[in-house]
C-alpha cells in the first residue's frame, strides 16, 4: 500500500475516531467535510462495498479537494490486518514488529494444558501448550480477530506422522493452507500462515493411532 495513502488513512481513522472538535491535551481540530457518496473504490478491477467492523456501508469523506477513505474499511477490501495502539495514539496496518504469542489472544482450551508432562518438548518446559495423544482428528481454534498479518505457528509430531494438516478461516470457510503432512523427524515444525482480515483460525489434522502433536502457544506466535 501506497505510504502516502496510509498516513492519510490513519489521519482519518484518529479524527473519524474520537470525534469532532478542538479537545483539550489532544491534536484534534474540527474541519468542515463531506460525505462523498458519488466516489466508487475499486479493487482488483472490482467494485468494493467499504463497510465498518460491524458491517454497515460507510462513505468516503472530501476535504480540501482531497478524498480519504476509512483505514479499517480499506484494510478489509484489501485483507489486510489493521489495530489501534490507543496509549501510543497509532494506527497499524499489516504485519507488526513483534510477535503476539497466541496465548494473549482469545482460543479455545480443547487440548489446552498446563501439565508439565504434556508441555515439555525435547527437554524444553514450554509451560502452556495445546498437546494431544491419542487417534482422532482435533481442530483447534484460535483468534486473531483481524489484528494480525501473519500466523506462525510451532508444532510438532509425536510418534507418528500428522496427516491432512490444514489451516482454515472459519468464518469464510477459506483455505489458507494446505501443510499436508508433519513427521515426528521434522522436530517442532514452524509455520507462516497469512492471515490478514482473518477473525478466526482452525487448525485440523487426522492423527494416527498412537500419534499426538504438542503446539507451544508461547513460542506459537501473531504478526
Amino acid at each position: 500500500m501506497n505510504k502516502k495513502i496510509v498516513a492519510s488513512i490513519a489521519a482519518l481513522s484518529l479524527l473519524v475516531g474520537a470525534g469532532t472538535g478542538v479537545y483539550a491535551g489532544t491534536n484534534l481540530k474540527e474541519i468542515k467535510a463531506y460525505l462523498n457518496g458519488g466516489l466508487k473504490v475499486r479493487v482488483n478491477g472490482a467494485v468494493a462495498q467499504l463497510n465498518d467492523e460491524k458491517g454497515s456501508a460507510i462513505l468516503p469523506i472530501t476535504y480540501n479537494g482531497t478524498t480519504y477513505l476509512p483505514v479499517r474499511a480499506v484494510a478489509n477490501v484489501l485483507d489486510v490486518a489493521v489495530d489501534y495502539d490507543k496509549d501510543k495514539q497509532e494506527v497499524i496496518l499489516g504485519e507488526k514488529v513483534d510477535g503476539t504469542p497466541l496465548n494473549a489472544e482469545e482460543f479455545n482450551k480443547y487440548t489446552y494444558t498446563k501439565d508439565p508432562a504434556q508441555t515439555t518438548y525435547n527437554n524444553k518446559n514450554y509451560k502452556e501448550a495445546f498437546y494431544y495423544h491419542e487417534s482422532g482428528a482435533p481442530t483447534l481454534i484460535i483468534t486473531p480477530n483481524k489484528k494480525y498479518q501473519t500466523l506462525h505457528l510451532k508444532i510438532a509430531a509425536l510418534d507418528k506422522e500428522l496427516t491432512e494438516v490444514k489451516i482454515d478461516d472459519l468464518d469464510n470457510n477459506v483455505l489458507l493452507k494446505d501443510v499436508g503432512t508433519i513427521s515426528p523427524s521434522d522436530g517442532l515444525k514452524e509455520i507462516v500462515v497469512d492471515i490478514g482480515n482473518v477473525k478466526t483460525v482452525t487448525i485440523s489434522m487426522q492423527v494416527k493411532d498412537g500419534g499426538g502433536f504438542i503446539v507451544p502457544l508461547i513460542d506459537s506466535y501473531y504478526k
